[in-house]
C-alpha cells in the first residue's frame, strides 16, 4: 500500500504533466495556471486512499481523481470572482491576472474538462461514477446559493449552517471516498460507509476552517486571521454567538456586525473577546471533535483488515491537526 505522501506525489506529477494542446491558448492558460498553484489535493488523495483500501494500484484511477481536483479548482476560480478576491494561495486570482470574462469562460471550460477527466474510468463503472459526480456538483451549487442567501439574513440557524457546509464542502469529500470505493469494486455497504466517512470529515474540516480563521496562528495559517469576522460571514462561530449571547452581548455583537466604519483589528479583538466570554471557542472545538469521531466510526465499519485502514486513518488525523 502507498502512503498518503506517495499518493500526493502521484497526484501532483499527473497534474503537472497534463497536456493543454487545444486552442486558443488564452482559454486554457488560466486553467493550467489555477491547477499549478498547488494546494493540499485533499479530494484526489482521499479518493486514491479509499481505493487503496481494496486494491493496490491506485495510480490506475489518477485521471478520475484529478478530474475531481479539476472540478474543485473550478469552483474556487468562480468563488474568487464572486468574492472579488485578489489572491489565491499567494498568487493573483484569474480575474485579477486576466479579467472577469476570462474567469467566467475558462471556468466554464474547466468544468467541462473536469467531466472529461472524471469519465476516464473503467467503462463498466462510468454510469455510476458520473451519476455520483453529477449529483455532487448539483449539491455544491445548492450549498453555494445557500451561502449567498445567508449573507442577507440575520436569523440563520446552526442546523441551516451545517446543511450549507455539508452541501458546499462535505459532499465533494464524500464523493471522492465513495468514488474510490466504486472503482475498487467495494461492496455497496463499504461504499456507503466511505461516503459517510468523507461527509463527516468534511463537516469537521469546514468547522475547523471557521475556528482557525479566528484562533489560528497567522504565521502558520498563511494569511491574516479574522477575515470572517470583518466580513460578517455567517459562520458556526457567529451564529452560535448570537444564539448564546446575553442581551448586552448580543447588542455588542450587533454593533460590530452593522458597523460600516471600523478599525479592523479593533473589531477582530472585540468579537473574539465576545466569543471567548460566551464560550464559542470550546463549543466549536467540541463540535469539530464530534464530527471527526463520527467519521472514524464509519471508517471502522469498513470490512477490510485494520492494517489497510491505517493510511486513511492517519490522513484524517493529519487533516484534524493542521494549523492552516
Amino acid at each position: 500500500m502507498k502512503t498518503s505522501n506517495e499518493i500526493l506525489q502521484l497526484v501532483n506529477q499527473y497534474l503537472d504533466q497534463l497536456p493543454y494542446e487545444r486552442q486558443p491558448r488564452s482559454l486554457y492558460e488560466p486553467i493550467q495556471y489555477v491547477l499549478s498553484l498547488g494546494g493540499k489535493r485533499i479530494r484526489p488523495v482521499l479518493m486514491l486512499l479509499a481505493y487503496n483500501l481494496f486494491r493496490d494500484d491506485p495510480e490506475s484511477i489518477l485521471p478520475t481523481a484529478c478530474g475531481l481536483e479539476t472540478y474543485h479548482n473550478y469552483t474556487l476560480l468562480h468563488d474568487d470572482l464572486m468574492d472579488n478576491a485578489e489572491l489565491r494561495r499567494g498568487h493573483q486570482t484569474v480575474h485579477r491576472r486576466w479579467d472577469a470574462n476570462t474567469a467566467i469562460l475558462s471556468g466554464d471550460s474547466m468544468l467541462v474538462l473536469a467531466y472529461q477527466r472524471v469519465a476516464q474510468c473503467r467503462p463498466d463503472k462510468l454510469a455510476d461514477v458520473l451519476a455520483l459526480f453529477t449529483e455532487t456538483a448539483l449539491q455544491i451549487g445548492e450549498g453555494q446559493q445557500y451561502d449567498m442567501d445567508f449573507e442577507h439574513r440575520t436569523d440563520v440557524s446552526e442546523a441551516e449552517y451545517i446543511e450549507m457546509i455539508r452541501l458546499k464542502t462535505s459532499v465533494l469529500l464524500a464523493c471522492a471516498t465513495k468514488m474510490g470505493a466504486l472503482l475498487a469494486d467495494a461492496s455497496e455497504a463499504d461504499a456507503q460507509n466511505l461516503y459517510k466517512f468523507g461527509e463527516q470529515m468534511g463537516l469537521a474540516f469546514q468547522l475547523q476552517d471557521d475556528f482557525l480563521d479566528v484562533y489560528g496562528d497567522p504565521a502558520v495559517f498563511g494569511k491574516a486571521i479574522g477575515g470572517d469576522i470583518t466580513s460578517n460571514k455567517k459562520t458556526y462561530m457567529l451564529i452560535n454567538a448570537f444564539n448564546l449571547a446575553t442581551p448586552s452581548q448580543r447588542d455588542e455583537l450587533m454593533h460590530w456586525v452593522t458597523a460600516t466604519d471600523f478599525d479592523r483589528q479593533e473589531k477582530i479583538q472585540a468579537v473574539t473577546h465576545l466569543y471567548n466570554i460566551i464560550g464559542i471557542d470550546r463549543l466549536a472545538q467540541k463540535r469539530i471533535a464530534y464530527y471527526y469521531g463520527e467519521s472514524l466510526k464509519y471508517l471502522e465499519a469498513i470490512s477490510v483488515a485494520d492494517q489497510r485502514k491505517q493510511q486513511l486513518r492517519q490522513y484524517a488525523a493529519d487533516m484534524m491537526h493542521r494549523q492552516y
